[in-house]
């Protein structure tokens, strides 16, 4: 089971480290229940739990512990007792962890690039799928050369084999 929901907090204009600083204070009201029922990622929090009773009340503990420290979620913006939940742009479901789909056909709808700052673009949307991608920085090591301003901007055969081959993983399971 999972909860996946966005938390509101007013960060000073200008505090160029607010994602950093409100990330560590979750962090720190969360301290002692992270890793064993939830995950967070700055105002995303995912809990997770074996079965629905201990759900309601992993559930439970983590908004009594947000409010006791005046931290409020916005329950349209949540999502409570699923059982598959798309967090960090992946889908998580029960046993598994599944590519959106979307973020596939971007990837493989990629236009060749045509300079550095386009393959920059693309290697940066490409590395969200590098946990899916078996030896992705070995594949991806010609393009990521290329991305050197010591190195002309040349495309080449092995630049255009790259950068097909991690189309065609982006495809994979």
């Amino acid at each position: 089971m999972f909860s996946a929901g966005n938390t509101e907090m007013v960060i000073l204009f200008g505090l160029t480290n607010a994602p950093a600083v409100f990330q560590a204070l979750v962090n720190d009201v969360l301290r002692d229940f992270l890793n064993r029922f939830v995950f967070v990622v700055i105002d995303d929090i995912l809990i997770f739990s074996p079965n629905p009773q201990e759900h309601t009340n992993h559930v439970r503990q983590v908004l009594q512990r947000l409010l006791e420290n005046q931290l409020f979620v916005k329950a349209e913006k949540c999502e409570f007792h699923v059982s598959s939940v798309q967090f960090l742009g992946v889908f998580i479901e029960e046993g598994q962890v599944r590519k959106d789909p979307e973020k596939v056909k971007a990837v493989t709808e990629w236009p060749v690039p045509a300079s550095r700052k386009k393959l920059q673009q693309f290697l940066g949307f490409a590395n969200f799928s590098r946990r899916f991608i078996r030896d992705y920085s070995r594949t991806a090591e010609p393009l990521t050369r290329l991305t050197s301003s010591k190195v002309l901007f040349s495309w080449t055969p092995e630049a255009d084999k790259a950068f097909c081959a991690l189309n065609d993983a982006s495809i994979g399971p």
